[in-house]
This record gives C-alpha cells, sequence and structure tokens, in this order.
C-alpha cells in the first residue's frame, strides 16, 4: 500500500501536479475568489498562479515539499528577501489577474512592508485537495515545516485566509496577531505567529 502521508520534496517536475492540487485546494478561498472572482475561470488561473509561484519563486528560493494530495511552500530564514514576488514573477502574474493585477500588487506590498524583522521561517502556502481533507496529509506536511523551524529554534509566521482555519493552525501552536484586511473591500487575513520551540 502507497504512503500518502509522508512528505517529500516537491521538484520541477511535480509542478503541474502541485499546481492542481492547490488550485483546488483554494477554489473556495476567500482571497483567492477576490483575486480569481470568475467562477468560469478560476480553476485555469489558480493552477497558473501556483506553477507561477512554485516555479519561480518557492522552488528556487524556498522548502516545497507535498503528499499525495497536499503541497506546502515554506521560505527559510537564509531567503527571507524572496517571500514576496519579485517585480519579474509579479509581471508572470499580471497576465493571469488582469484587471485584479493591480489590487494583487498592491496587496504584496502591504505584505512586504509588514513582514517580521527577526529571523523566521514563513508558511506562505499550504493546501490539501478536497477530496482528500481530514486524511491527514495537511498536518504532515505542517509537521514537517514546524520541525525544520524547531531544529533552527526560530518563530514561524503565515496569514490564514480562512477564519476557520484559526483554530487548527491554534492546535499547532500559532496565534493570532492581528487581522487585516485587503484595501479596496478585500477580505480578511490573520497574521498568526508560531514561538520559536527548542
Amino acid at each position: 500500500m502507497q504512503m500518502t502521508n509522508v512528505p517529500r520534496p516537491a521538484t520541477p517536475d511535480d509542478a503541474s501536479a502541485v499546481s492542481r492540487l492547490l488550485a483546488l485546494a483554494f477554489a473556495d478561498d476567500p482571497v483567492m475568489c477576490w483575486f480569481f472572482p470568475d467562477r468560469a475561470t478560476r480553476q485555469a488561473g489558480l493552477g497558473g498562479y501556483f506553477t507561477t509561484l512554485f516555479t519561480r519563486q518557492y522552488g528556487r528560493h524556498g522548502v516545497c515539499e507535498r503528499t499525495a494530495d497536499a503541497a506546502a511552500f515554506w521560505m527559510p530564514p537564509r531567503a527571507q528577501d524572496k517571500a514576496v514576488p519579485d517585480e519579474e514573477t509579479l509581471r508572470e502574474l499580471a497576465g493571469l489577474l488582469g484587471d485584479r493585477a493591480e489590487p494583487f500588487r498592491r496587496s504584496v506590498g502591504a505584505a512586504a512592508a509588514n513582514m517580521p524583522q527577526e529571523p523566521y521561517w514563513y508558511l506562505a502556502v499550504i493546501g490539501a485537495d478536497p477530496v482528500a481533507r481530514g486524511r491527514g496529509q495537511g498536518g504532515a506536511l505542517l509537521r514537517s515545516g514546524l520541525a525544520k523551524a524547531d531544529a533552527d529554534g526560530l518563530p514561524v509566521y503565515l496569514e490564514s485566509s480562512k477564519e476557520e482555519n484559526l483554530a487548527v493552525y491554534g492546535h499547532f501552536g500559532f496565534e493570532v496577531l492581528e487581522e487585516v484586511r485587503l484595501s479596496e473591500g478585500g477580505p480578511a487575513l490573520w497574521v498568526m505567529r508560531r514561538a520559536a520551540r527548542a
């Protein structure tokens, strides 16, 4: 029987599969629905969005892991300056976002301005195909990344875009630092921090 809950590194060969499952995972996410408001094109847009983030940003500078039906993108402290998409990546994403490109750019700028100054691990993306939720794959990926942060003795930051996920992250030791609203009537995000552990 294949072990589906064991995280493994996500490689460039995984880009298509990882992007597909993350597009499914974020299809009902309030922030992603705000950036990709057209239901008819949302899945294709999200697939392109996650492909771009994986191949241009997190796959190059971060730690990307996957299971059979879930994936996570982390940014380690050595690459904190890469936690926010660079200009070239933003230009590529603009083609996918259409008239939502400028609100996205402003949101990215606001996030960059509020990044912590201390060394930290950043959980940028984590999601599971909805058909596999509740099977422990997301939890396995979360524990894998947290173990890396713990080995470094560093805190972890994330932004949750779903209020119902706050309790899940709380179970893993995260606390809400603040609730922020995206500009131009956008949805809320919850900035969360997990303290460093030995």
